[in-house]
């Protein structure tokens, strides 16, 4: 009589399971549909413009029409929501970032252009200073350069209110200011804003894989040498992230924090393969270091497994489009 038990080699023999499509489908854990993904989109003025961005090829910046023709293809491809970054004019720019709540600013009618043509599609805006301001700091500054926690947050208010007001359905707060999310919460509240949404970055860190980012939106020259460790999180850290409907930002560096955010506070949990990854795909794909589409997939795959309930990813009109093939 054998002494091996049930679980032992040969008793046990996992690749049984792993034989054929059917039982590999049957078993898998995760599974990942264009209704996880979040295509991030950056607009800019004028009417049938479009720019490339050198550090993240494939993506451009898009006037408001061509952006509601994009629009229109992610909402046919099933993804939910687009998440919109403006691209500001240096005129646009000032010390206190008044454009930033401006109720005709770039931001504002884009969302409203986008609800009108849309209106099912999920429109969620980016509540941060950084593109407004001619420091190209997420906040405004003391006269020692410090970013003001308190004097921020009021300006943050009147930005999220403009947005919320314009139509977004989902606020984005990603300057990292303490305190902005209850404070936004009850000025929607006083405003019988009831059901806009705050996706809270609670967990943004002090990265370097923003660069490509920072470039599509004009805000990268602007901030020159300096950096934002004064607010944004150390990335040895991880237990200070653990707060409210939470943004992690990066994402592929940080799925432990998006693992122990879903784990440890049960609450809608979403990050973001931010641009300096996309960058480092799209150049491993460009010179034949890495397949394209399968790595894509598997890359998204990764949010998921660690507890993601969305992904915000550059890839997304492209990862709809696989999986739709996949069908």
């Amino acid at each position: 009589m054998s002494t091996l038990t049930p679980r032992q080699f040969p008793n046990t023999r996992l690749r049984r399971m792993r034989r054929d499509d059917f039982s590999r489908r049957l078993m898998q854990e995760v599974t990942l549909t264009p209704s996880d993904l979040i295509l991030p989109v950056f607009v800019l003025e004028g009417e049938n413009q479009r720019e490339a961005i050198a550090s993240m090829p494939g993506v451009e910046r898009l006037s408001i029409d061509l952006l509601i023709e994009q629009a229109k293809e992610a909402f046919a491809l099933g993804i939910p929501a687009l998440a919109l970054f403006p691209v500001v004019g240096t005129e646009q720019k000032s010390e206190l970032a008044e454009e930033a709540y401006n109720a005709n600013g770039l931001v504002q009618r884009s969302v409203r252009a986008l609800k009108e043509a849309l209106p099912e599609l999920g429109i969620i805006t980016d509540v941060a200073l950084d593109p407004y301001t001619s420091h190209g700091q997420d906040g405004i500054l003391d006269e020692q350069g410090y970013v003001q926690n308190d004097r921020t947050v009021e300006t943050l208010l009147k930005q999220a209110l403009s947005h919320a007001e314009a139509g977004a359905d989902v606020v984005a707060p990603s300057d990292m200011m303490d305190g902005r999310i209850g404070a936004i919460r009850q000025v929607l509240e006083q405003e019988f804003l009831h059901n806009v949404r705050i996706m809270a970055y609670s967990a943004k860190y002090a990265s370097k894989y923003y660069g490509p980012f920072r470039d599509a939106v004009g805000s990268a020259a602007n901030l020159g040498k300096a950096d934002k460790r004064t607010y944004q999180m150390d990335p040895a850290n991880s237990d200070e992230a653990l707060h409210d409907m939470v943004m992690v930002k990066p994402g592929m560096p940080y799925l432990d924090v998006v693992h122990r955010v879903k784990n440890e506070l049960k609450v809608p949990t979403f990050a973001y393969q931010v641009s300096g990854e996309y960058a480092m795909h799209r150049a491993a794909f460009d010179n034949g270091w890495l397949e394209a589409e399968p790595v894509i997939l598997e890359s998204l795959m990764c949010f998921k497994r660690a507890g993601a309930d969305g992904i915000l990813t550059y890839f997304a009109l492209e990862a709809a489009r696989l999986l739709q093939t996949q069908r």
